[in-house]
């Protein structure tokens, strides 16, 4: 049997090893350094969070406010409402183009002919239309459903449906009429602007609302806003002007954290008066940090 192994002693015949002072006093220096670090490397994290939570809040409300920007440059003419400072509707189109404003004299079969395959069709405003031929491309090509939209010089036209017609066909007539041939419901159209100018609403949304409910310009216990910003559409046509913000219930939120909004609208902005401008100022908050933006779009009036 091998014999057991003794550790090594020392001089003074005791093991080597920490002595409680010994241990006592690291612990001091190592708490002395963690607190020295603490001091600078906390700071620095705390701005780093900030600096997070900013960017985050900005990159929401200039996402949010770059989807309404681009509704309002596309909003037919003459047609955003702002009953409050913090909602705005207006009715976004999806393309356009130019009809024909009389009979083709060269290559109809007969003088005053009706709309076919050997007379064209052009947009009469002294009576009713029912069919018409567009003179440009359109792309997107409207559907069955979607809206034609002729003049809006005063504003509640194409809400009241004086001067809209849902779309009931889209054909392609002979080459020398035209690009498109579209009929609609039987519609006295207004005379329209220069050039013959039409515009198409589409049916999938129709009029848009921007609503910024419960955003009342404080924080809560969390230091967060406490709004949030929604997006309503196809609700339909209302004829009277809004007297106040509709309900957000079923609209798509496309900000949440929200602390003030504020949405203006100048009908005749500029020397011509054919142009108004939208200013769009949103502001979010969180634990705190605030982002506030401001987005401003000009409004084609005279398309």
């Amino acid at each position: 049997m091998r014999p057991e192994r003794r550790p090594r002693l020392g001089r003074a015949g005791r093991c080597r090893g920490f002595t409680l002072v010994e241990l006592v006093v690291a612990i001091v220096i190592f708490g002395v350094m963690a607190a020295t670090l603490t001091v600078f490397v906390r700071p620095a994290f705390e701005a780093y969070l900030a600096v997070r939570d900013r960017a985050d809040l900005a990159a929401q409300a200039g996402h949010a406010l770059a989807r309404m920007q681009a509704d309002v440059r596309a909003a037919v003419p003459n047609s955003i409402r702002t009953p409050a400072a913090n909602c705005i509707e207006m009715l976004p189109t999806r393309g356009g183009g130019r009809y024909r404003r009389a009979a083709d004299t060269v290559n109809d079969s007969a003088p005053g002919c009706a709309p076919g395959a050997s007379c064209s069709a052009p947009l009469d405003p002294t009576q009713a239309t029912t069919v018409f031929d567009v003179l440009t491309p359109l792309n997107p090509v409207p559907a069955p459903g979607d809206f034609v939209v002729v003049d809006n010089q005063n504003p509640g036209d194409v809400y009241a449906g004086s001067n809209r017609a849902a779309i009931g066909a889209v054909a392609v007539p002979a080459a020398a009429y035209g690009r498109h041939r579209i009929t609609v419901a039987a519609t006295a159209f207004p005379a329209g602007y220069d050039g013959g100018r039409f515009v198409v609403v589409p049916a999938s949304q129709r009029a848009v609302f921007y609503v910024c409910s419960g955003a009342d310009g404080t924080l809560d216990a969390n230091g967060n806003g406490r709004g949030t910003l929604v997006r309503l559409s196809s609700y339909g046509f209302n004829a009277a002007y809004p007297a106040a913000c509709p309900a957000t219930a079923g609209g798509a939120v496309l900000a949440t954290l929200v602390r003030s909004c504020r949405f203006v609208y100048d009908p005749n902005q500029g020397a011509t008066q054919q142009n108004g401008f939208v200013s769009l100022q949103l502001e979010l908050a969180r634990h705190g940090e605030t982002a506030s933006l401001v987005f401003g779009a000009h409004v084609l009036n005279t398309p």
